[in-house]
């Protein structure tokens, strides 16, 4: 039988790139409209639920709580595995560099926390989970991601802006590679764990390996510029995303990356797209402006 899998938050960056990745691997693709679709109707039958509802910073206390009580509440009637695209939030600023299945979820910071909490209440249910963990993303379109939203935004004046130190490792994920990895755990979940926290590898770089990376797929010199924080401090008090931008900005002064020792145990075939493969899929709306997606 051709399995289902139901996507929630489909428009969004990494539901968009789960929908490609399942259809293209045969399976059955439902999407979820939450202005129109009931979540029991629509799950009934699903084998998996992919949970990539990403509402803004600003909305998370209110929304993410009770959309995970929704989410594994359907789960646990349904029998359904549930898919978590994980970020690194939960770490926290004392962490450790390597960020694995072990590492405590030592964040104190509010977003930090809802992350904390939403894993923790997947954990203690009954449903099977798998959060697959990635660093910041790189897309195929221009998705409104810190790549493309700041990061790229001058490479026509042959700079690249960047957040933090150019000298720290910073995790990164090419979606098309996460939503593929996504397929092959939900087609082996029945041998995983009830709850597997699996990090996602992706690629480590420091910023001067990007700004390297970036330049050799353009085939121009690009420069490093640093990206100033104020403006978005100065914003805080008017603007709700603002505060918590500031809030993350640890992340890219704090050295970090994925530690693949799980993900290559479950996937030890798996082939990551080359980084400069990756980079010119998402530098595309840059080098050609008219294939730019809003």
């Amino acid at each position: 039988m051709t399995p289902t899998v139901l996507i929630l938050g489909g428009n969004g960056r990494f539901g968009r790139n789960a929908t490609e990745a399942f259809e293209t691997a045969g399976w059955i693709v439902r999407q979820f409209d939450r202005a129109t679709d009931n979540l029991w109707d629509a799950a009934w039958g699903a084998q998996v639920i992919v949970n990539a509802w990403n509402a803004p910073y600003a909305d998370w206390a209110t929304v993410l709580p009770l959309q995970t009580r929704q989410v594994i509440e359907v789960a646990e009637a349904t029998g359904a595995t549930v898919i978590v695209p994980g970020n690194v939030y939960v770490f926290g600023t004392e962490a450790p560099e390597a960020f694995g299945p072990q590492t405590p979820h030592a964040a104190t910071n509010p977003l930090g926390r809802l992350r904390v909490e939403m894993e923790a209440a997947y954990r203690n249910s009954n449903v099977r989970t798998i959060i697959l963990r990635g660093g910041d993303f790189l897309d195929t379109q221009a998705s409104g991601n810190w790549f493309d939203m700041i990061m790229a935004k001058p490479l026509a004046k042959g700079k690249l802006t960047y957040p933090g130190p150019t000298d720290r490792p910073h995790a990164w994920a090419y979606l098309p590679d996460m939503a593929r990895a996504a397929v092959k755990l939900a087609e082996m979940r029945d041998d995983l764990n009830r709850f597997e926290d699996v990090p996602f590898p992706g690629y480590t770089l420091t910023g001067e390996e990007l700004t390297k990376a970036v330049a050799q797929v353009m085939g121009t010199p690009i420069k490093a510029s640093p990206m100033s924080w104020t403006p978005l401090q100065i914003a805080r008090p008017f603007w709700k995303m603002a505060k918590h931008l500031v809030e993350m900005r640890y992340l890219w002064s704090k050295p970090h990356h994925l530690d693949a020792t799980r993900f290559d145990a479950l996937l030890p075939d798996f082939r990551h797209t080359p980084l400069e493969h990756a980079l010119a899929s998402a530098l595309q709306f840059q080098i050609n402006p008219d294939k730019a997606v809003a």
